[in-house]
């Protein structure tokens, strides 16, 4: 399994590009996962649901199953957020895993930069930025592809990608 990371302001249009990625890579016979990182505060159940009424009464963990689909939640209840690392070991094993957010993490990553967000490029200071996504042309060695170019957007994720246990590593280095 391999490991990239999409990093950008809000704004940018991580999701979007991702939502165009992902069936660009499977049609190149990838199996594809992704992990996004949110604000504090946010539900994947409905309150009032059952999964909902588990956590509000207290568990730590809540699966929920159907023929569909399974989903796990788990409360922190007061603990740190978990590292990144710990998150990837929990993952189902892909050809592929994209990271969104996650900024402060050193796995590679590339900056997805839309200029009408009016936020400076991040490559400049940031050394884990291995490829830029753009609307506009940037000035540097690194790896570059226009916000619409999705083949040229795979081409650098797939040669930059790295291998999960080299992000376990990194992290267990307490780089």
């Amino acid at each position: 399994m391999r490991v990239i990371g999409l990093s950008g302001w809000s704004g940018a249009g991580k999701t979007t590009l991702l939502a165009r990625l992902i069936p660009h890579l499977i049609a190149e016979g990838l199996r594809v996962s992704t992990m996004k990182h949110a604000h504090s505060n946010f539900d994947v159940d409905v309150p009032g649901k059952d999964s909902w009424l588990h956590r509000q009464a207290g568990a730590t963990e809540v699966l929920v199953s159907s023929g569909r689909r399974w989903a796990l939640m788990h409360e922190l209840r007061g603990a740190p957020e978990a590292p990144l690392a710990e998150l990837l070991a929990k993952m189902s094993r892909v050809d592929l895993l994209i990271v969104e957010g996650f900024k402060a993490d050193p796995h590679p990553k590339i900056e997805v930069h839309r200029a009408a967000n009016g936020k400076p490029l991040m490559f400049p200071t940031d050394p884990t930025i291995v490829g830029i996504a753009a609307d506009i042309a940037v000035n540097t060695t690194l790896p570059t592809a226009h916000l619409d170019d999705i083949p040229g957007i795979a081409r650098i994720i797939k040669a930059a990608a790295v291998r999960i246990e080299d992000v376990f590593a990194h992290e267990a280095a307490g780089a």
